[in-house]
């Protein structure tokens, strides 16, 4: 009956353990967020981004999505300018087991072993950079940061991305301790 109680819990871990996008955010101290109603893109930041103008498109949609679902509203005069970066790198995985040599599960050499199994994959693994800025003091004041593996698959795609801004912007405003 104990563990029956545990299950759920257990669950919500391994569900939250299993995202695909992993985020951090840093921001001001001194900043007193809820002064912040309106935003609008720094269209001079996001034009710098080296990523596909389709893809730009559905990381701004996005953020129009979060935004308003935060309440607010975008506007020619601003509190806040958002601007996005973003990075990517390929990463490689190298695998080797059974290799039948030295120390391991078991002491020295074992002629069952021989051999052995080595596999290699990669995938790109990218950033994406979620910058707020107080636009009267041209100061970053927020900045959001989601990381994950990158797909080229189409019908995926726009799902990651909702997936990487959602997970950033649940972030903020941030809860002063």
């Amino acid at each position: 009956m104990k563990t029956l109680k545990f299950l759920p819990l257990l669950l919500l871990f391994l569900f939250t353990s299993c995202s695909s996008v992993k985020v951090n955010y840093d921001y001001d101290k001194n900043v007193d967020f809820n002064q912040f109603k309106t935003y609008a893109f720094q269209k001079s930041g996001i034009d710098k981004v080296e990523i596909s103008d389709l893809d730009k498109k559905r990381i701004l949609r996005a953020i129009d999505e979060q935004m308003a679902a935060k309440g607010f509203t975008k506007s020619e005069n601003p509190d806040l300018l958002v601007n996005i970066f973003t990075k990517e790198r390929e990463q490689v995985d190298v695998n080797q087991f059974n290799a039948g040599w030295g120390y391991g599960w078991g002491y020295g050499w074992n002629p069952y072993l021989w051999g052995g199994n080595t596999s290699v994959s990669s995938y790109v693994e990218g950033t994406l950079f979620i910058d707020l800025i107080d636009a009267k003091k041209k100061e970053l004041i927020w900045q959001g940061q989601g990381v994950g593996v990158l797909t080229q698959n189409m019908d995926k795609k726009e799902e990651l991305i909702k997936e990487f801004v959602t997970k950033i912007l649940a972030q903020y405003p941030p809860v002063k301790k």
